[in-house]
This record gives structure tokens, C-alpha cells and sequence, in this order.
């Protein structure tokens, strides 16, 4: 198998339900262990700390950076020693694969 990393984010088609909560699970153990599912399971959060600004916003460039590259786009919350993110995909109305895929890529920084 592939690890999530590896793999390439791919447009999800109009109609494309959200992944079943065992199916996000099961993606969510390939993670780094900070990794949770939003209560209701339509997300994916992570919380980073920093020793300083300049550390969190070169942090947040690189998750940019990843962002543009796969074409899906977390929500940042960001202040001075922290970033606070979130994967979802809008178009599914929930969780896809593709959030699993650019944890694990943020994972990799």
C-alpha cells in the first residue's frame, strides 16, 4: 500500500459522499498521533506550537506551500506561537481521502 504521503490529491466528482467514519479512522491511524476528528466527523484538526512568530509563520508558508501543490486548501488559524489546522472538503460536505493525504504531508515538515 501506499503511503498517504506518497499519494496525490485527486478532484473529487460532483455526488462524491463524505468518507464513512470507519474508513476515517482507519485513515486517521497512519497519522501522527496528534491528529483528532472533529466531533461530528465532517473534519480533521491539529494544533502545532512554536517557540517563536518567525518559527510559526515559516511553518505556515510550508503548509501553503503543500496546499497549492495538491489543490486542497486547509483553514489556518494562526497566532504567535501556534497553528491551528483544519481539513475538510467542502465539495463533499465532510471528510475525503484528500484531507487524509495533506495531514500526512504536513505531518512530513
Amino acid at each position: 500500500m501506499t503511503s498517504l504521503r506518497d499519494r496525490k490529491c485527486a478532484a473529487c466528482s460532483p455526488g462524491t459522499p463524505p468518507l464513512p467514519a470507519a474508513r476515517a479512522s482507519e485513515l486517521l491511524g497512519q497519522l501522527a498521533p496528534d491528529w483528532r476528528l472533529a466531533d461530528d466527523g465532517g473534519s480533521l484538526k491539529r494544533s502545532f506550537g512554536f517557540d517563536d512568530f518567525y518559527r510559526t509563520m515559516a511553518f505556515v508558508n510550508a503548509v501553503a506551500w503543500v496546499a497549492n501543490v495538491e489543490d486542497h486548501h486547509p483553514d489556518l488559524e494562526v497566532g504567535y506561537n501556534y497553528c491551528r489546522i483544519t481539513f475538510s472538503t467542502h465539495s463533499v460536505g465532510g471528510l475525503s481521502e484528500n484531507d487524509f493525504i495533506c495531514a500526512a504531508k504536513v505531518d512530513a515538515l
